[in-house]
């Protein structure tokens, strides 16, 4: 800018000014209209040298004296020294000189010479006067040249305060780093920046954060040489707050309520918003809740009831350090918290004073913890679904941080209650979830009886991903003649319907057991149980498949329900068993070859029309038979060859005892998380003794029951049992008699010593005895029921080559 010796004018006449390097041409006027400063982009676009301009009235350069240009911005027609008149868009900026005096800074652009001037010769003044965008002119050294009103008022500094100093010395608060960076970029490369955002605060207003968009562009004149950069922006702080709060409410809805555990979705409420929405978060449920129930209405003693689920804080440490996990926070009976759950309603402190937190004084510990940490703001939010209150939600922000707005309170109430909805969900899961354990946990055993025939160890572990409400089970059923059932089964599915499956199955299996049916009779008679259960929910108008709307598959659905059945005689030290649709046992044997038994597949319970197959095989002493559901195999690989493998070899060199070698294929197989449940059944035999076992042959003759009578009583006295001769004498005879009577050769008698004394009479007939009632005038029909009266127990059972008629007495 060049000026003359005027006194108002400004100093430094003829010296090159950084207004030189501005591609307009500018001017500046005193307050009385007289021009104090010209450009010599001024000089070039009107030929007017600045000692012909300077001192007087700029109103003699309208080519229309009827305009008036002082503080008057748009476009106006200026004189050419040569007489023509050139059309020009004006800028006028108020400046102020040392003194206070107002000056006014003329910025002109030649509209003639821009390509678009001929569409609208009145677009660039209107928009450089009128901008609703910030514009500033920078040089090379990145120091300011130029800036509009817009701007100005925008970061509360105008031009005089700015110019000739660089973007972080005039806003040191406003990223200057991110700002300087992209400028000097665009004045490097000459490639454009649009949308730039960067955040930070404004000197005219410290407490609040500003968020702003800008563009940048590079100024470069017709031959090439750089002038500087032009930047654009705008304050976006309203729409960013509405885009941050906007993509909160969206990120809610896919992580939090991913899972049916309130503790996890407590957790993920306090993730989301910290530090995107607050520095700590705290979330306190009632008691009530976390048991499945639905808490009555609130009071200010139900603020005891609270039990902290989750807390984050941005900051290292914890500013509610008093309050750990799954204990009572303990708030103050006037603390805003147990207000807001008394009240139902949220409460906000949005600039917390002493008077706000006089609530602290009730609470040394938590008003240390607290003030320690600048608490600037907190807000508390009432857990509310379907119109009960389930607990509290506190947020808080400490000193460098916006204070909470009354659109913070709307946000928070709305991730708030989308999380209230996913804990009460949650509540009602829990109150099912344990009314479905607890029917489960009465539906399997809860000890396993004593076999002297095994000796048994199990283990039954519940899936993670379903509440551990499962449809496996497994059983140990002590049966006539010192024999003993092993059961192992699967009901496929999960919850309540799977469990209640479970229970009809296993009591299925226990009344076909007490009729001593073999394995695949037994198996039969389940397969046609399963179908008529179907049947029954068809004909209901239920589905088969399970509970209405929850997919989950019930029995009587084909293919859902698996049972491997096995009975071992010590006696004999066989093992029959059958299957049905399940994975066969794995065997131990003595010499150590581990392999899975021989045994034909079965279809599941529920096809029909298909029969089972039995194995027997011998089960020497000191072997051991696992029985297992195929969650064992599932977990351990993909690959069923694979877990076959490994759980042979897992049994192989398991430790001695039953418990280690249960604990030892559970470790070896199983992930840390378990998705399905699994029953483990392992058993090794004792087989009876010799001295425990004593049979003899029967002829069908009458005078065989007194020496039957005589033998029995031999031997019970070798075994020290006379106090039982009397009483087996008359079980022995009227068995016997019925045998010679009513059955067929061959009969033969056995006693068997164990925890019980055992006496079973064999025949070759399929004729079963019939309990009756004799009436007084019979001489005859009570000798069963004298057997019923003597025996703790007696029965039936069918073999192939007859029947035995059993009775067993404690000892």
């Amino acid at each position: 800018m060049r000026h003359s010796e005027h006194p108002d004018r400004l100093d430094d006449p003829g010296a090159a000014r950084p207004f030189d390097l501005l591609p307009t041409a500018s001017a500046v006027l005193d307050r009385h209209g007289r021009l104090v400063g010209w450009s010599a982009a001024a000089e070039q676009l009107l030929g007017h040298p600045a000692a012909e301009v300077l001192g007087r009235p700029a109103r003699e350069l309208l080519a229309d004296p009827a305009q008036q240009a002082d503080g008057v911005s748009g476009v106006v027609r200026l004189r050419h020294r040569d007489g023509t008149a050139r059309t020009v868009g004006v800028e006028a900026t108020r400046l102020a000189d040392i003194g206070g005096a107002d000056r006014w800074l003329l910025n002109a652009l030649d509209l003639a010479g821009a390509p678009w001037w001929s569409a609208s010769h009145s677009v660039l003044g209107r928009f450089l006067a009128h901008s609703p965008y910030g514009i500033a002119v920078l040089d090379t050294d990145l120091r300011y040249l130029w800036l509009n009103e817009t701007l100005a008022r925008m970061g509360g500094i105008g031009l005089p305060e700015r110019l000739g100093r660089r973007f972080g010395d005039v806003l040191p608060d406003l990223s200057p780093e991110i700002v300087e960076s992209k400028l000097r970029q665009t004045l490097e490369t000459g490639r454009p920046v649009s949308q730039l955002e960067y955040r930070g605060r404004l000197p005219t207003d410290p407490d609040r954060q500003h968020v702003f968009s800008c563009s940048m562009l590079r100024l470069d004149d017709a031959d090439g040489r750089v002038l500087g950069v032009c930047y654009m922006g705008t304050d976006i702080t309203d729409r960013w707050r509405i885009r941050q709060r906007l993509g909160l409410l969206t990120d809610s809805g896919a992580r939090i309520g991913t899972t049916l555990d309130p503790v996890t979705t407590s957790r993920e409420l306090v993730e989301l918003v910290v530090p995107r929405f607050a520095d700590f978060a705290a979330l306190d449920l009632l008691e009530p809740v976390l048991r499945g129930e639905e808490p009555g209405p609130p009071t200010a003693g139900s603020a005891a009831a609270l039990r902290r689920m989750a807390h984050l804080s941005a900051r290292p440490g914890n500013p509610e350090v008093v309050t750990e996990l799954g204990s009572a926070p303990g708030y103050p009976p006037s603390s805003p918290m147990v207000r807001c759950l008394a009240e139902g309603t949220a409460l906000l402190d949005a600039d917390t004073d002493s008077d706000s937190l006089a609530w602290l004084a009730e609470d040394p510990r938590r008003e240390r913890t607290v003030r320690a940490w600048s608490l600037r703001s907190l807000m508390a939010v009432p857990v509310r679904a379907r119109g009960v209150v389930h607990g509290v939600a506190l947020f808080i922000r400490t000193t460098g941080s916006d204070p909470f707005e009354a659109g913070d309170v709307s946000l928070a109430e709305e991730l708030v209650s989308r999380a209230a909805v996913c804990l009460d969900n949650a509540r009602r899961y829990t109150r099912e979830h344990d009314t479905a354990l607890t029917l489960q946990r009465s539906l399997l055993p809860q000890t396993l009886p004593a076999c002297p025939a095994l000796e048994v160890a199990h283990r039954y572990l519940p899936g993670d991903t379903h509440g551990g409400v499962g449809g496996d089970w497994f059983d140990v059923i002590p049966l006539s003649g010192a024999r003993v059932a092993l059961v192992v089964g699967d009901v496929a599915g999960h919850g309540i319907n799977a469990a209640a499956a479970m229970g009809r199955l296993r009591t299925a299996v226990h009344t076909l057991a007490d009729m001593d049916l073999p394995p695949d009779e037994l198996l039969a008679h389940l397969d046609d149980l399963v179908l008529r259960l179907t049947d029954d929910q068809a004909g209901a108008g239920g589905q088969p498949g399970g509970e209405p709307g929850t997919g989950e598959p019930a029995v009587g659905e084909a293919h859902n329900a698996k049972c491997l059945y096995a009975v071992y005689d010590p006696a004999t030290r066989l093992c029959t068993m059958a299957r049905a649709g399940h994975v066969p046992p794995a065997l131990l044997l003595p010499d150590g070859e581990v392999r899975f038994a021989d045994l034909p597949l079965g279809p599941p319970l529920g096809v029909g029309s298909l029969p089972f197959e039995s194995a027997e095989f011998e089960l020497p002493d000191g072997a051991t038979l696992a029985l297992f559901t195929d969650g064992l195999l599932g977990h351990a690989t993909r690959d069923p060859d694979r877990a076959a493998e490994l759980l042979l070899s897992t049994l192989a060199a398991a430790r001695p005892g039953l418990d280690n070698a249960c604990a030892d294929l559970l470790a070896g197989m199983l992930p840390d998380r378990i998705e399905d449940d699994i029953a483990l059944l392992l058993a090794r035999p004792r087989p009876l003794a010799p001295d425990q076992l004593v049979t003899w042959e029967l002829a069908a003759d009458p005078a065989q029951v007194a020496e039957a009578r005589a033998k029995v009583t031999q031997v019970l006295a070798d075994w020290g049992l006379s106090e039982l001769a009397f009483t087996t004498e008359l079980i022995v005879s009227e068995l016997v008699t019925n045998a010679i009577r009513y059955g067929a050769a061959p009969i033969r008698l056995r006693l068997i010593r164990q925890s019980a004394l055992i006496c079973e009479v064999f025949d070759g007939s399929s004729t079963s005895p019939r309990l009756r009632h004799a009436r007084t005038t019979d001489e005859g029909g009570r000798g069963l029921f004298l057997v019923a009266q003597l025996a703790r127990r007696w029965g039936t059972r069918y073999t192939g080559e007859g029947k035995v008629i059993w009775a067993e007495q404690s000892v």
